[in-house]
């Protein structure tokens, strides 16, 4: 069981809890509060639910190590619990735990101490849907999506970012703005620069195999 999917049965055990009587749940607290507290774990265990596999995506496609990208979900969502009071005010959970787990991989990425990158066919095929693909579709989808992850290493860090974001998880630039705590103009000149450097680094990598 991962990092991230034993935070997910952690959630799922508080949320189940909501069903004991009061009297066995934390003293000290009125009856407002407890049902209050309830509603937010229950709501963090269905952003556990529907959310820990983008946020999975995020962290790999930094960190290009399943254990790492793993840890740092753990860490996201354990800010996320942290700070479950801010929920009422999120409009859009999505953009909201991407920025979080980005942060997050960044601080990581920064620690000298991470684990070495890895190509393992396994972890490369977490990143990408299962749905409606072949096993020699998503062998050839593996296969490009690694070619991409390497071409994207030798980007500049702005471009780079902004490709992430935009390519793995597919927010627009009004999205990517929010995550990256950037003015949308400054989102569409990275990511018209990205792309015609990757478009370049990919003709060059095809052409020398």
């Amino acid at each position: 069981m991962s990092a991230w999917e034993r935070l997910s049965v952690q959630y799922s055990m508080g949320a189940h809890q909501a069903t004991l009587p009061l009297w066995m749940g934390v003293s000290g607290k009125t009856v407002v509060e407890e049902r209050e507290t309830q509603a937010e774990e229950r709501a963090i265990a269905e952003l556990v639910d529907q959310y820990s596999g983008t946020m999975y995506r995020v962290a790999y496609s930094v960190l290009k190590n399943a254990a790492d990208a793993e840890d740092a979900v753990q860490e996201a969502f354990l800010r996320v619990l942290k700070h479950r009071a801010m929920l009422k005010e999120v409009r859009d959970p999505r953009v909201w735990l991407v920025r979080i787990v980005w942060n997050v991989t960044l601080d990581r990425k920064r620690r000298a101490k991470t684990r070495p990158e890895t190509d393992d066919v396994a972890d490369m095929a977490r990143v990408l849907p299962a749905a409606g693909l072949s096993q020699e579709e998503r062998a050839s989808g593996i296969e490009h999506h690694t070619m991409v992850l390497k071409c994207m290493e030798e980007l500049p860090d702005r471009e780079r970012e902004v490709l992430l974001l935009s390519a793995f998880e597919e927010l627009n630039s009004v999205e990517i703005a929010e995550v990256l705590g950037v003015t949308e103009s400054s989102v569409r000149s990275r990511l018209f620069r990205a792309r015609n450097l990757m478009a370049g680094l990919l003709n060059h990598k095809r052409g020398s195999r």
